[in-house]
């Protein structure tokens, strides 16, 4: 990302740290009410003496730091870029601190991405997905004609949807940048035979609007498995966004510049880069482009079991990621000697890729391990919490649940404590935007 889209993030952000506490975010302890975002990490609050309301979500300053210079250093060492996305958090001051370990920029998922991306002064932009809607094309054409700094790619991947753009973007001031999508079989969007995808890309070719840069895809829809048949599919599907930029380049479609050649999720990262970093044609200029978003949180679930750098590690001599998002809620109900409820639920922790793991229990300010405890189920505002024999839990005593999959719990909340290395002093906050 230009230096000049940099400051203006960093602007941004700096602006709304002077935005007040107040009802809004509801765990957020009341004697902070009326305080700047600032002035209240300033205070640097105990999440349990000083009033927080449970439950809450908490995010560790260093887990974050760590995860941050772990991927930051190993995309530099195999030479990819990373343009990581920013619909895990939805929250511009992360964004402004993967920007500054190198990010190259920020991948959205929609138009409404899009406009609070540009809204905080994002100037790099991947959406990763197509963008037919005429309204969303129309503003993006204000935005493009408004900031000379702005660049923006999306995908395409029917000719239909090459008309649409075209038809909307009469009056951009110059070319979108557009990548041809390759699906797959179990997939999402994006073409599934090549005679498709060079229909689309000789569309993109003819249009005056849009312009060829390169292709795309994202395999993490296809499997949720780590075993060999599982990565084998992986490298294979990534080998065909591979082979079709090649084809493009050869039949002439690509425009002038690098080509953007670009997948990865946060599950199989590295398959993605093995495969985008091997030997491209001589002349041909390829910045391959991975667009991982999880890595930054990490989780005690789905990723942890399946990251390249997880509990189970396909990378070696790289420090694992560290899970720096937890909850913390308190034990409202003990019906019986085997069940207990927590004050959390549905509406406050992720359940879509597994159940919240009890990790911790703090009882009468202490804190240990909680051990031989599971959650089987959820509802709105409960979580249900299964009690061995001779269980320590009690009403009144707090539990620290491990969550699976960060993407699902961001939305949940607002405004998020940063907690230092005892876990409880709060020493920031990151706000979300969703």
């Amino acid at each position: 990302m230009t230096s000049s889209g940099k400051t203006a993030l960093d602007a941004a952000v700096r602006a709304g740290r002077g935005e007040r506490i107040d009802w809004r975010f509801r765990s957020i302890a009341p004697a902070l009410a009326g305080l700047t975002l600032d002035e209240a990490a300033a205070r640097r609050a105990n999440l349990f003496g000083d009033g927080f309301f449970g439950p809450f979500v908490v995010l560790g300053a260093a887990e974050l730091a760590h995860n941050l210079r772990t991927m930051a250093r190993w995309c530099a060492e195999r030479g990819v870029v990373l343009a990581p996305h920013g619909k895990t958090t939805m929250a511009p001051e992360l964004f402004a601190r993967q920007l500054a370990y190198g990010a190259w920029g920020i991948t959205a998922a929609n138009a409404g991405h899009v406009r609070i991306y540009r809204t905080f002064g994002v100037s790099r932009i991947l959406l990763a997905n197509q963008l037919v809607d005429p309204s969303g094309l129309r503003w993006l054409a204000g935005e493009l004609a408004a900031d000379p700094d702005f660049e923006f790619a999306c995908w395409v991947d029917s000719v239909r949807g090459v008309e649409l753009m075209t038809d909307a973007l009469s009056e951009a001031p110059r070319p979108v940048d557009v990548l041809v999508e390759l699906g797959g079989e179990g997939g999402r969007t994006g073409v599934r035979d090549s005679a498709t995808a060079y229909a689309v890309a000789e569309a993109v070719a003819k249009s005056p609007a849009l312009r060829l840069r390169g292709t795309g895809g994202y395999e993490g829809a296809l499997s949720h498995h780590s075993d060999t048949t599982a990565l084998a599919k992986i490298s294979s599907y990534i080998d065909g966004v591979r082979d079709l930029a090649v084809s493009f380049a050869e039949k002439g479609l690509l425009a002038d510049g690098p080509v953007y050649v670009t997948a990865g999720g946060s599950a199989y990262f590295d398959r993605v880069v093995d495969e985008l970093t091997k030997p491209w044609p001589d002349g041909l200029d390829v910045l391959p482009i991975l667009r991982s978003g999880a890595y930054l949180t990490h989780d005690d679930g789905f990723y942890r079991e399946i990251s390249p750098l997880g509990a189970h590690p396909r990378i070696n001599g790289v420090e694992r990621f560290r899970p720096a998002l937890h909850a913390w809620a308190q034990v409202t109900s003990k019906p019986s000697a085997e069940l207990a409820l927590l004050t959390a639920g549905k509406r406050d922790l992720p359940y879509d890729e597994g159940m919240p793991e009890p990790q911790l229990l703090r009882k009468d300010g202490m804190v240990n391990a909680l051990t031989g405890h599971t959650v089987p189920k959820m509802n709105d505002q409960h979580t249900f919490l299964t009690l061995p024999a001779d269980s320590p839990v009690e009403v009144g005593d707090w539990v620290r649940l491990g969550v699976s999959h960060p993407c699902t719990t961001f939305d949940k909340w607002p405004l998020l404590p940063v907690v230092d290395t005892d876990g409880e002093t709060v020493i920031d906050f990151v706000r979300t935007w969703f």
